[in-house]
């Protein structure tokens, strides 16, 4: 009943706008500081959250931190583009409304990143109010520029006046 209501619902959308608004900001926001920064390093971070794959009760599991050590680490250079630049472009892409489920699904998988890593902050809730965006799926970006796109896509594809047929490649 939820699901549908957040699917279908028009005044839903309403309300996810001012969600994915709110969600768009964090990222955007988060992202530009790191750009605009100057020289952005997600090293002192990626080291810290090794560190916390220790103990008898770590809070980074050792699955994760493993690949923090030998992936994450060596490439951190890529890290250091990837991170403040999804950031901004998660935030750009939830305020515009411009693919939003890949802007929210891109968003959630850098919370879980984060939370991984064993740090909290915000993202536990960015990751419930990303999770209803998400859900929502088309209704969430019915305002804003998905709507467009998904007419223009509409018009632009070939419409099969038999339902019943299938097509050549089938």
């Amino acid at each position: 009943m939820i699901i549908h209501f957040l699917r279908e619902n028009r005044y839903a959308s309403y309300g996810l706008l001012v969600l994915r608004l709110y969600l768009g900001w964090q990222w955007l926001h988060a992202g530009w500081e790191k750009i605009s920064g100057g020289q952005f390093d997600a090293s002192g971070f990626l080291l810290g959250a090794v560190e916390k794959m220790t103990g008898e009760h770590p809070a980074v599991q050792p699955w994760w931190g493993t690949f923090l050590k030998e992936f994450a680490l060596p490439n951190v250079e890529i890290f250091n583009a990837l991170i403040p630049w999804g950031e901004f472009l998660v935030g750009l892409g939830l305020i515009l409304g411009l693919f939003t489920s890949y802007a929210a699904l891109m968003g959630l998988v850098m919370n879980f990143s984060y939370l991984l890593s064993g740090t909290t902050s915000t993202n536990p809730q960015m990751v419930i109010l990303g999770f209803v965006v998400l859900v929502a799926g088309v209704n969430a970006g019915r305002i804003g520029v998905d709507r467009w796109i998904s007419r223009r896509a509409g018009k632009s594809s070939v419409k099969n006046s038999d339902p019943n047929a299938l097509s050549e490649s089938a």
